[in-house]
Formats: structure tokens, sequence, C-alpha cells
């Protein structure tokens, strides 16, 4: 199958092609003081420069991944190691909320692939697939629904997500403002080795957080059983 490249941004631009794996990272709003966030962005935008000075294409690549790997992994221990900021996914009912939802998703946006709830950030690894967008929209078009068949882009996907549980988990909470930080992390998995090794590292998390011994006793974790196998 070719592969078609799509872009979409917010604040920086994302690689999407058609039925790719994503690793993708939601934290709740104000998880991360901002002043945190700005120098990660600054450094960010001063090694891409530095990669982008680079003449050979190959060493360039090369660099870039593993800029975005570390970069990723220094971003990831700042939201486990975190003394300040919202934690409303510690609370059961809040996890559930969250659980239930991306469960719901599986074989209708997504082939959900893992997760593992932290207390302020979750870990999703999912297979886009080709799907309805019209159940997540609907398109009105003189007075009748529109139904648009198309690949379900990874924004529709977490827009729902984020937009159902926020609902939910601040009805829970008896708050109001923002539940989700707008900002998703998302990364293409590659091959059959980056998606083994995501894996583990989703699963894995909550024990490098020191939340839990051993990963299986993590309840808020999931892996699709054929591949643990």
């Amino acid at each position: 199958m070719e592969d078609v490249k799509t872009y979409y941004r917010r604040h920086l631009p994302h690689y999407q092609p058609e039925f790719a794996t994503f690793h993708v990272v939601l934290r709740l709003a104000g998880s991360l003081p901002v002043h945190i966030i700005e120098e990660l962005r600054q450094e960010q935008e001063q090694l891409k420069r530095k990669i982008y000075e680079v003449k050979d294409i190959h060493i360039q690549r090369n660099q870039s991944a593993q800029h975005r790997k570390l970069y990723f992994e220094r971003f990831n221990a700042l939201l486990d190691n975190a003394s300040s900021g919202p934690r409303w996914l510690k609370e059961p009912e809040v996890g559930a909320i969250v659980k239930e939802s991306i469960h719901h998703r599986d074989s209708e946006l997504y082939k959900l692939l893992a997760y593992c709830i932290m207390p302020n950030h979750v870990h999703l690894l999912f297979e886009l697939l080709s799907c309805n967008v019209s159940r997540l929209a609907e398109s009105i078009n003189e007075g009748k629904s529109r139904k648009i068949v198309s690949t379900c882009k990874v924004t529709k996907i977490l827009e729902s997500l984020k937009k159902y549980t926020a609902l939910r988990a601040n009805l829970f909470l008896k708050r109001s403002g923002a539940f989700w930080q707008h900002e998703s992390y998302d990364h293409v998995i590659r091959d059959g080795d980056e998606l083994e090794n995501t894996i583990w590292y989703i699963l894995y998390n909550p024990v490098k957080a020191g939340l839990v011994n051993e990963w299986e006793r993590w309840e808020w974790s999931y892996c699709k059983p054929e591949l643990l196998m």
C-alpha cells in the first residue's frame, strides 16, 4: 500500500500516515509548569537548528530520531516525577472513566494495542482503522446526515476521547475548566522492533515511576493478549 503522508497542526506539526500505529501521550492540564514546557521547547528548537545544519540526509535523520527519543524520555520522566499539578487520574472513578472510553473505541475508531493510565497522564498505543468519520461528528447537508468514509484522523479520535472523558471526570470531581492539556504527544511506530519496545515502555511506566514493583500489578495497564505471547 502506498504510504500516504498527512500532517496536522496545533502547536507542532505531526506526521500521520494512513493505517499507521501511534503511540500517544495525553496529559492533564497543568500537569507540568509552563516554564518547564517553555524550556523544553527552546531546547528542542535549538537542537533542531543544529540537526538541519547537517548536510548528510542519513545522519540528519538518525540524529533527528535520536533527538525525538531523548526528548520524549525526558518529557515522560518529568510527568512521572512531577511534584505539583493535578493527579486526578489516580482517583479510581476517574481512571475507570478513561479506561472504559479507551476500550469503547476499540475496533470502531482504532485497533487498541496497549495503554497505561498514570496519575497525571495516559500512554495509548493503537493502530488506525478505515472508519466512518460521521461516528465522531455528523456533517449536516440540507437537513440530512451526510456520511463521510475516510481514515479516522488522530486529531478527531483524541478530540472525541478527551471531550467525553473530561465531561464525565469533571462531573465526578465537581469541578469545571480544562481537564486535558490541548497538545498531545504522538509518534508513529516505524517497525516491529519499535512496536515491541514501545509496548514494554508503556507497561513498565508505573514500575519506573515507583508505583508498583511489577508491571502486572498496575490495574490501569492493558496490552492485547496476543502481543505478550
